[in-house]
């Protein structure tokens, strides 16, 4: 019986345990500003010496404030990230922070944060944002947001935003419960990996022609973050 108790709590802790390691461990101190210049790898960066942290490691004049070039690629966004890349100060702190511009009819297209939960709210103009569920559902959940509204993705599951206005652009700003949250654009990744991914193995996926196939490869796969 005893043996049986023990086993029920190992299993307890394991859960709990792997539950508290499933996103940005918490930090252990005022903050750990990431020291760049270090050569020691370990998951997420090393902490500069507290002594030598300045106010800058935890600033960025990012200008924020002013409108992205979204015509840079073919998608019609232009996603302005700051991560820890970009201020050393969010190390261990598990956010970050993006602003997406869209043109007329431009999109975040479909992609996933693999380290992140995104909440999203639209400063200006009308959105069209959706997600969807894991196998086996696939649900599609979606919404059409205007000035003001807010909108959650949960980590890891595709999601998009589209400016549905054929005239006026659109911005929003996004929160991120990473550090460094990533992102993979689903047709990117699909189409445009290096090496390329066979097309016997994606015409069998997609249930289309190998030629198909060839053709979306052959696209130019654009990246709209900076």
């Amino acid at each position: 019986m005893a043996s049986s108790y023990f086993l029920l709590l190992t299993a307890v802790l394991a859960l709990a345990s792997w539950q508290a390691t499933a996103s940005d461990p918490s930090p252990l101190q005022d903050f750990c500003v990431a020291d760049n210049n270090s050569r020691v790898l370990v998951n997420g960066f090393v902490c500069k010496d507290p002594k030598d942290v300045k106010a800058e490691d935890f600033f960025l004049a990012a200008k924020l404030d002013m409108p992205r070039d979204t015509k840079m690629n073919k998608v019609g966004s232009n996603v302005t990230l700051i991560n820890v890349m970009r201020i050393p100060g969010l190390n261990t702190l598990g956010i970050s922070l993006a602003r997406i511009d869209y043109a007329p009819l431009g999109e975040n297209p479909p992609h996933t944060h693999p380290r992140a939960t995104e909440i999203l709210t639209v400063l200006e103009g009308t959105l069209y944002v959706g997600f969807v569920t894991s196998n086996p559902d696939n649900k599609f959940l979606s919404k059409e947001l205007n000035k003001g509204d807010v909108f959650v993705f949960p980590q890891g599951l595709i999601h998009f935003q589209f400016n549905p206005n054929p005239y006026k652009p659109a911005v929003a700003i996004a929160a991120l419960s990473s550090q460094n949250p990533g992102a993979i654009t689903i047709a990117n990744a699909v189409f445009g990996s290096k090496p390329m991914i066979s097309d016997d193995v994606l015409a069998k996926a997609f249930q289309v022609e190998k030629n198909t196939v060839d053709w979306l490869q052959a696209q130019f796969w654009a990246y709209n973050h900076n």
